[in-house]
């Protein structure tokens, strides 16, 4: 079954060039154009994640984040025209996932959706991640390789995290970026390029003949599956 997404947002314009993006990326979208409607719309379409503006018609988007927060853990997004620091603070200290300030590039919401899913889908806590040599410990945010420690900078390890925490599946720059904090987002960058030749270099990994990090030209990057070991 697809995922499901609900917006919230009374413009129109912008909710079909949403809808028919999303769409494109396998995501089922419902919506609506007021709070009241849409809180009510919310029980029967069942949604993964609501997109949620924060001006709107009757009451705002805090109110109505405040109204579901009483009754639901649904992951949200809010979405608004005005940049400042106090409505990002505001709208996460009473419970949104992510904040993203108009306008914005639909890549970039789509990044973050998979990124707030993949956060609420239910976790596998283990304590450490093995690959044949390679052994993650991800409490002690400590990697070793061939029983050496390798030196990571807190960046460099939260990017093996998380492609290892996927072996097989391609994420994008864009999921990544929005996703490894110390990144910032930007159009066509290529920080992601650099951390990842950063890293392969300490794991000793050659980009012509991988054993752990992958390049899909076009694509992104992948944490090799063939390599993945018992998991304690």
């Amino acid at each position: 079954m697809n995922p499901r997404l609900f917006i919230i947002d009374d413009d129109e314009k912008l909710v079909e060039l949403l809808q028919e993006y999303l769409s494109g990326f396998g995501f089922e979208v419902g919506h609506a154009f007021d709070p009241a409607s849409g809180l009510k719309a919310l029980e029967a379409f069942e949604p993964q994640l609501l997109i949620l503006d924060v001006m709107l018609p009757g009451f705002d988007g805090f109110e109505a984040l405040k109204r579901l927060r009483k009754t639901s853990d649904l992951p949200v997004i809010m979405l608004t025209a005005r940049g400042e620091l106090t409505d990002k603070v505001v709208g996460l200290e009473i419970g949104a996932d992510d904040y993203l300030s108009k306008p914005f590039e639909p890549r970039e919401l789509v990044a973050r959706i998979q990124t707030v899913l993949r956060r609420s889908a239910p976790k596998n806590h283990k304590a450490q991640l093995v690959f044949g040599p390679l052994v993650i410990d991800l409490k002690a945010h400590l990697v070793f390789l061939d029983n050496v420690q390798v030196e990571l900078t807190s960046t460099e390890f939260e990017l093996l995290r998380l492609l290892a925490h996927s072996p097989g599946q391609v994420l994008s720059r864009d999921q990544i970026m929005a996703e490894v904090a110390g990144i910032e987002w930007e159009s066509y960058n290529r920080s992601i390029d650099v951390l990842v030749s950063r890293l392969r270099h300490k794991l000793g990994d050659d980009p012509k003949r991988p054993r752990f990090l992958k390049t899909v030209w076009g694509s992104g990057y992948l944490f090799l599956e063939g390599t993945e070991g018992n998991h304690d």
